[in-house]
């Protein structure tokens, strides 16, 4: 049996490129257009998220980026769970609920009173992990994703 070491780390510069290819792969992989939110969060990390007071995590297998996952500060206090995706070759040994662990823990030591995120009904695999986690659904509301049509939040 192989043994990986998997680990959860924060955002470096190191991790840009990683996080455009991660996630264009991931929206493509299953049929989705890279939309123009998509296109400014991937090109714009620092700018987007990171320096507006978001966080951006990375699963890495063996120092390899294998996953990712972001935070984005909202207006009202809480944090959009964003780009959440693990590759296909490192799904099943628990690392997307790392990644939410430590954007739970980043968002509670910013005093965050929720999670938030929209994802699409297609996601499966991700909406059930998203309800293990503790994450429920919400009514419809505007989003700047077509492919939106799903709204969940977990309460901190």
């Amino acid at each position: 049996m192989t043994q990986f070491h998997d680990q959860i780390v924060a955002y470096t510069p190191a991790h840009r490129e990683a996080w455009k290819t991660l996630n264009e792969e991931w929206l493509v992989a299953d049929g989705f257009v890279l939309e123009e939110k998509d296109h400014r969060t991937l090109g714009d990390p620092e700018g987007e998220i990171l320096s507006k007071g978001g966080r951006i995590f990375f699963a890495e297998r063996d120092g390899a980026a294998v996953g990712c996952c972001g935070l984005i500060a909202m207006a009202d206090g809480g944090y959009e769970v964003t780009k959440m995706t693990i590759r296909p070759e490192a799904r099943g040994g628990g690392l997307a609920i790392r990644l939410l662990e430590a954007c739970e823990a980043a968002a509670r030591a910013e005093g965050a009173h929720r999670l938030y995120l929209e994802t699409n009904s297609a996601l499966a695999p991700a909406l059930a992990l998203y309800a293990r986690f503790g994450f429920v659904h919400l009514p419809p509301r505007e989003t700047p994703y077509a492919r939106a049509d799903v709204w969940m939040e977990k309460r901190l």
